[in-house]
């Protein structure tokens, strides 16, 4: 496969995820106390937007390699960070889905309900620990191999702080009204938000190489010797 086409799928398929992203998130804040279809809906277009997000962090490994091969180390740690990720949001999502459906009343399925509780380190701390690895790796690659602008590295680098300066919420009770707890809506929906704008402005810019890499090169003008 060529770096165009993986440039292109990758784009393409981390454009859709994070669109599906953009769309879930606000959804968690129209009702302070969702109905089921809210919950079932929200996650739904959560799950099919890590489907997709597979697929990109797939891709983004491929064109590490295929940019250097020695860096596959590197590789293999954003694709990993990326799918484990991915399982983190698979299990709350379930959870939430499970208690909706089990619960004979509306209940907020992020703080209230049998399975709420379990949910709070996978969608903070242990979240915003992978997602740090997976944007420290990406950095890594792009200011050594320059497979995407530089910009994508250095914001990956702040992204990843902000995502490290989040762990340590835990100690901070499990409110969700407030901003910086282990449950609080800074930790989870507000990360969220800021990975899937992100995520789109770095799929965009893949979509936006891969034509630029594709495009033919204009042959240089013919030079003539000087007649003698």
């Amino acid at each position: 496969m060529t770096q165009t086409t993986i440039r292109r799928y990758t784009g393409m398929f981390g454009l859709i995820a994070s669109l599906c992203t953009v769309v879930q998130v606000p959804l968690y804040f129209v009702y302070e106390t969702p109905p089921d279809w809210n919950i079932l809906t929200r996650s739904l277009i959560g799950i099919i937007a890590c489907i997709f997000y597979i697929v990109y962090f797939i891709g983004l490994r491929q064109l590490i390699r295929h940019a250097d091969p020695g860096y596959d180390w590197i590789a293999g740690t954003v694709q990993t960070a990326g799918l484990l990720w991915v399982v983190m949001v698979f299990v709350p999502q379930s959870m939430e889905v499970g208690a909706a459906i089990s619960v004979d009343h509306d209940i907020d399925t992020t703080t209230d309900g049998p399975f709420a509780a379990a949910q709070y380190l996978m969608q903070g701390g242990i979240a915003r620990l992978l997602m740090a690895l997976f944007l420290i790796a990406l950095g890594i690659a792009v200011s050594k191999l320059g497979v995407l602008p530089r910009w994508v590295g250095r914001s990956a680098y702040v992204l990843a702080v902000i995502n490290l300066a989040f762990v340590p919420a835990v100690y901070f009770g499990d409110d969700a009204a407030n901003f910086y707890s282990a449950q609080g809506w800074g930790t989870t929906a507000s990360m969220g938000a800021l990975w899937s704008w992100w995520t789109l402005a770095v799929s965009i810019s893949l979509l936006r190489n891969a034509r630029r890499v594709a495009a033919p090169a204009r042959p240089a003008p013919a030079t003539h010797a000087p007649a003698r």
